[in-house]
């Protein structure tokens, strides 16, 4: 069945009584090409200008080992228009955490990539702060520096009042596949003003990683680690261990919570309460198509869920879809076995049972993830997700198609926000929230635009969609690892 068979607009639209047109003709919405560019990087959202709109924070690049003078770029929330840019050696495909590191009253951004690229970049001018020194760091050329993943915001470690890093680095992408002679991953506390390494630790399995780190301020004022290990072809673990672990210099404490003999851990995992018991719970994907659930108390297993036939490349949705009150989680896996991934498939899963309530297979294959709010004031959650399509013309050419699509679990109806933009989007998860404070919801997302190849850096549209939809209720999953950007859920964690 294809996607326009699927797409029932009529009911759904009686059921919440909106329609959006497409972004170039609705009111206060824009699109913005950005030539030469892609991007696998999620926008994040932050006041730069102070006029009082979000504004975009996005990485991107060229193809791989390229350079690019527009690899992150900062755009006017109100306009699409270019705030600033800044140039890296490779593609910067993580997403920006921000925090005022200047103290200026505007946010700034910290983003990463291959290579070694992390760098703190001043919001207000987009002026390099500190770039990460792999020469400094090397050793006199004993290490090795690979692709740093999300960070996240620890307390200061050094004293100088501003919150400091904690961020993986590991991927040796010279190594072949299938080769499990790979360098070991570690985790790295850095200063955030100056980007002077603080502490490090290497993986306990002496395992590679590819996964951004989750972070959560326990009951006790310790902070505790979701982090993982291995990749596409080699197996690794899923852990848990502490801010402590890492400043000493030694994860080997770590609990190692789950296993995959083949494949690993690469999306990060989400902290959120589904027992009952007031204390966080651990959420994960495996690369074996597994969606796994914790005790964050005693990091026993609650359930899992095999999706047969998947890999997962994208991370969790954590929303309200079912008539309790305890979260459930969306995602969205990839069909077949890497590297030959061609489709799709999506799950709703019950936090409280860790049942499967509802599933499809929507679209060519992508790795975003997918965001969740309540757009019918029902009380409970619709999940967004980027969909690519693809179209055949007379004579059998393809052509690929990007879409937002909304699945409303209770009436099970899945829906189109638009008519489908001609390109593809690879994995960058769409923001939704509130950019000008007028309580209506807003969508940032991006994709290729070009309708004829999938894998290509040689066009970005980036695409703010104003809609008349109320919001009714916090957001609190509007981004790729939630509206904190920090894979914790409805926790006051700071």
């Amino acid at each position: 069945m294809t996607i326009t068979q699927k797409v029932r607009w009529a009911n759904f639209i009686a059921l919440i009584g909106w329609l959006i047109v497409c972004p170039a003709s609705a009111q206060s919405s824009w699109s913005k090409v950005l030539p030469g560019l892609g991007t696998f990087s999620s926008p994040r959202v932050t006041d730069l200008n102070r006029d009082g709109i979000g504004d975009i924070i996005l990485g991107a690049g060229r193809l791989e080992f390229q350079a690019c003078d527009s690899a992150i770029i900062a755009l006017d929330g109100r306009t699409g228009e270019l705030l600033w840019r800044n140039s890296a050696i490779d593609q910067i495909f993580g997403s920006a955490t921000l925090k005022d590191i200047t103290s200026d009253g505007i946010e700034d951004v910290v983003i990463e990539g291959r290579s070694a690229e992390l760098r703190a970049i001043d919001g207000a001018t987009g002026k390099v702060l500190w770039k990460f020194d792999v020469n400094a760091n090397s050793e006199g050329g004993t290490k090795r520096w690979f692709n740093f993943y999300n960070p996240q915001f620890i307390p200061d470690q050094d004293g100088d009042g501003i919150e400091d890093l904690l961020v993986s680095n590991g991927g040796d992408v010279n190594v072949k596949p299938y080769d499990p002679l790979r360098p070991a991953g570690r985790l790295v506390v850095l200063s955030s003003k100056n980007g002077v390494v603080l502490a490090e630790a290497l993986m306990p399995d002496g395992k590679e990683t590819y996964m951004s780190v989750s972070v959560l301020k326990s009951a006790d004022n310790e902070y505790r680690i979701l982090f993982g290990t291995g990749g596409e072809t080699i197996g690794g673990n899923l852990f848990v261990g502490t801010l402590k672990n890492v400043l000493s210099g030694d994860l080997s404490s770590s609990v190692k919570i789950a296993t995959s003999p083949d494949k690993g851990f690469i999306a990060p995992a989400a902290w959120v309460e589904i027992n009952g018991d007031g204390v966080p719970d651990i959420v994960a994907n495996s690369v074996d198509g597994r969606l796994l659930a914790f005790d964050g108390k005693t990091l026993k297993p609650l359930w899992s869920v095999k999706m047969e036939g998947t890999e997962a490349y994208s991370s969790i949705a954590v929303g309200r879809f079912t008539d309790d009150s305890v979260p459930d989680f969306f995602v969205s896996y990839a069909q077949g076995v890497w590297p030959k991934l061609e489709g799709t498939k999506q799950f709703m899963v019950n936090g409280k049972t860790g049942q499967v309530e509802f599933s499809d297979s929507l679209g060519y294959y992508q790795t975003c993830s997918p965001v969740v709010a309540d757009l019918n004031a029902d009380g409970r959650d619709e999940a967004l997700l980027s969909v690519n399509y693809q179209v055949l013309d007379s004579v059998g050419r393809k052509s690929f198609f990007n879409n937002i699509m909304v699945i409303e679990f209770g009436a099970k109806e899945v829906v189109q926000l638009m008519d489908g933009l001609p390109g593809h989007n690879i994995s960058s998860t769409p923001w939704i929230g509130d950019l000008d404070n007028d309580n209506y919801l807003d969508i940032v997302f991006c994709h290729g635009n070009n309708r004829y190849q999938t894998y290509t850096f040689d066009g970005l549209q980036v695409n703010c969609l104003k809609t008349k939809i109320a919001i009714s209720s916090p957001i609190r999953w509007g981004a790729y690892m939630g509206s904190h950007y920090d894979g914790v859920f409805g926790v006051d964690h700071r």
